[in-house]
């Protein structure tokens, strides 16, 4: 499963090897719903022809009702996850270009935080439940946990010089590096069709950069570490989450716990980046951080980064793996689209078309890993 709409959609596409268990279970509970619809005792009872009609006919309607219910929600849901991992790159984009905010590492902290904080509430409230956080359970995760720092301090960087567009296109190298991985890692071996793709994703990321009218070498650099930091992350993922589940109480270890570990144990590691990077001395001088609409945006793009966690669960929940991977595909389409027309990037035919090539190739690869 491919979520490139900025790192929290791999987790959170925030993740990627959560999927698989995941959505097995959840298609068998939504077929067994339908199941116990369908041998409804109403609809076989005996007695006045009419009434029996009557019967049959109020039960298709509930059917009817019912099944309208699973589709709203499944496109509800959708549109909440295409809504949040867009909002999400494009927010981080504003804050850091819009602004001109040189403190990545300090966004990435600040957004954490809020994160945690509204995990805490809705864990203290009873909505969600979190495993509680142990020595054995931090030690276990932490390992993946840098990984996962690195991913999103990576991004902020490559986001600050790239365009979203560009962004966008050049995640693709992940599912390249991703797939080399699992073939020397974990003996896995895909057919034709995926390395065909991945070859696409490979020559438009390279067509791309060489027609990129606003290229930076800084940028494009953040960004292939970002790429390799994602895949190691999609990689030692699932091992982690085996090892995780087996110091909980519970024996489990659903996406809350997840998200509420990921970002608490990356809050000492940011605050002790902010001093590697030296971004104390930027955080003092700069006077964004007295403009309330600075901070609303900062605090917007938090909720943001937590809902794609929430929204991906819902829709994976609602639909499946196979649809949450190609519609994670087809969203890149007006990420890219929106990034190009709200911040007047410059562009020509040439890299208009490598970013669409690109594009194009994501979804032929989300296609070709479905079969």
């Amino acid at each position: 499963m491919e979520s490139p709409h900025g790192e929290r959609s791999l987790i959170n596409h925030q993740f990627n090897a959560f999927v698989d268990l995941v959505s097995s279970p959840v298609r068998r509970e939504i077929s067994s719903r339908g199941t116990f619809v369908m041998k409804n005792p109403s609809t076989y009872e005996e007695g006045d022809v009419e009434n029996g009609r009557s019967e049959k006919d109020r039960e298709k309607t509930v059917r009817s009702k019912r099944g309208l219910s699973l589709h709203d929600q499944a496109l509800i849901s959708g549109l909440a996850y295409c809504l949040s991992s867009c909002g999400m790159i494009l927010a981080n984009k504003y804050v850091l270009s819009g602004y001109d905010f040189n403190a990545g590492i300090s966004l990435m902290l600040y957004q954490n935080f809020v994160s945690v904080v509204i995990v805490c509430i809705l864990s203290f409230l009873g909505i969600i439940t979190t495993e509680p956080l142990t020595w054995r359970l931090i030690r276990a995760w932490l390992p993946v946990n840098v990984i996962f720092v690195g991913m999103l301090v990576t991004s902020m960087f490559s986001l600050k010089y790239i365009n979203v567009a560009m962004v966008t296109v050049l995640k693709n190298v992940t599912n390249v590096m991703t797939a080399v991985g699992e073939m020397y890692l974990f003996n896995k071996h895909h057919d034709n069709s995926v390395w065909a793709a991945l070859f696409l994703m490979i020559i438009s990321a390279i067509s791309g950069g060489f027609t990129d009218l606003s290229f930076h070498a800084v940028g494009y650099t953040w960004q292939f570490i970002n790429c390799f930091l994602t895949a190691s992350y999609s990689l030692t993922l699932r091992r982690v989450m085996d090892t995780a589940k087996q110091v909980t109480k519970s024996g489990e270890l659903n996406e809350f716990s997840m998200v509420m570990l990921n970002n608490s144990l990356s809050l000492p590691l940011g605050i002790l980046l902010i001093f590697v990077f030296n971004e104390v001395d930027y955080l003092l001088q700069t006077p964004l951080l007295r403009l309330p609409d600075f901070w609303m945006m900062m605090t917007f793009s938090g909720f943001l980064g937590l809902a794609i966690s929430f929204t991906s669960m819902w829709f994976l929940h609602q639909t499946g793996a196979t649809t949450y991977s190609l519609v994670g595909s087809l969203n890149k389409i007006p990420l890219s689209v929106a990034g190009i027309l709200l911040f007047n990037v410059p562009t020509s035919l040439e890299n208009s078309a490598s970013i669409f090539f690109g594009l194009l190739a994501g979804v032929l690869f989300a296609r070709a890993k479905m079969r």
